[in-house]
């Protein structure tokens, strides 16, 4: 009798827990943003008939349910613990923990998806570019992937043959090495991008290469606040936060940033964004598809255009010491069949950077 007392006591426990904790989840104000995950969670789903009939209102509630049970973030974090020091699982959402650094699981190397992306750059340039009297380069971000996995014993896709497939598309383009100039500790801990102060070397080396000088009088400014990058809340431990720097100078200072979606002007940094859910849109606002950088000391007319993602962000302001406009072209957001619409295509330096994640999933490019 007493063990099966003992059952019916942990049953009546445990289905008291599961009562308390859904009736908690319904009581409680629903959480309407995951600052871990970086994302809106799901709101209470509309019921109509027409919901209810066609199932949407079920599989809605049980999205809502998911997201809005009580200490979610604790759950998660307890279930990332249990995989990874419990049963040895290396990775958690495709996220690992190398040396301190947080870092995606990316491989194989996409081979279709490297040419796609070629693709899309020589239609730039046969469109745009081919005949005219721009010189046209081309450089590749590797991920912290290149310095983490091999040592970690992670899978990783071949960047060598990334970074010559590439090459050997563009024969129009020279190629800017920077893994010389680049080493892991120059990425955030928490979050795929580099870190602006430390990638003053590969800039200059990158300006040097297409002629130009690098920013001077730099100061490093720090930002009173926690960076937790977006492997933060997919790995779901707690590694220490990053903190955010940026280069400032009496340069950046004189510059302006037009935006041509919103028809507004910018700060080089926006120290508001850098203090919100993506501190990372610090540099030039985050993700535009349409930017010029345009410095009114220039002591020439030069001026650049830059085909880009996300970490051209915070190169570009490094570039600005030699160039009169850096034009900033994202045509992951912006389809390049019109950038003639607001781009005079004539005498510019042409400069496509992109990162290795990037061209690996090159879908999001129009």
């Amino acid at each position: 009798m007493g063990g099966k007392g003992n059952h019916i006591l942990m049953v009546i426990l445990i289905g008291g827990m599961l009562f308390g904790f859904c009736l908690w989840s319904l009581l409680k104000a629903p959480d309407r943003e995951s600052l871990t995950e970086r994302r809106q969670l799901s709101a209470f789903p509309e019921m109509t008939k027409e919901a209810v009939l066609s199932g949407r209102f079920m599989n809605d509630f049980e999205n809502y349910a998911l997201d809005q049970f009580p200490l979610r973030d604790s759950f998660r974090s307890v279930k990332a613990m249990v995989s990874r020091y419990g049963m040895g699982q290396k990775d958690n959402n495709g996220v690992y923990l190398q040396d301190g650094y947080l870092a995606k699981l990316d491989y194989p190397l996409n081979e279709q998806s490297v040419s796609y992306a070629a693709r899309r750059f020589a239609y730039l340039y046969d469109r745009y570019l081919a005949g005219k009297n721009m010189k046209i380069y081309l450089s590749v971000v590797p991920d912290k992937g290149y310095f983490l996995a091999e040592a970690g014993g992670y899978p990783a896709m071949d960047y060598r043959a990334l970074f010559h497939s590439l090459q050997a598309q563009m024969p129009y383009a020279e190629y800017i090495d920077l893994l010389p100039y680049l080493e892991l500790s120059d990425y955030y801990r928490t979050d795929s991008h580099w870190r602006q102060e430390k990638i003053i070397p590969a800039a200059e080396y990158l300006a040097g290469r297409m002629g130009a000088s690098g920013l001077r009088d730099i100061q490093i400014v720090s930002l009173d606040c926690p960076f937790y990058g977006v492997y933060y809340g997919q790995m779901a431990l707690t590694p220490e936060p990053d903190q955010i720097f940026y280069a400032d100078s009496p340069t950046l200072r004189a510059c302006s940033v037009y935006d041509y979606e919103t028809g507004s002007w910018l700060p080089v940094y926006d120290l508001e964004k850098g203090t919100e859910r993506d501190p990372y849109q610090l540099f030039l606002s985050g993700s535009r598809p349409l930017l010029t950088l345009e410095n009114p000391n220039a002591k020439t007319k030069r001026e650049l255009i830059l085909f880009r993602d996300s970490f051209g962000s915070a190169i570009a302001p490094l570039l600005a010491e030699s160039y009169q406009k850096i034009t900033l072209v994202d045509i992951r957001y912006v389809s390049p069949e019109i950038l003639d619409k607001w781009i005079c295509f004539q005498d510019q330096d042409i400069l496509f950077l992109y990162s290795a994640s990037v061209l690996n999933d090159s879908v999001t490019i129009k």
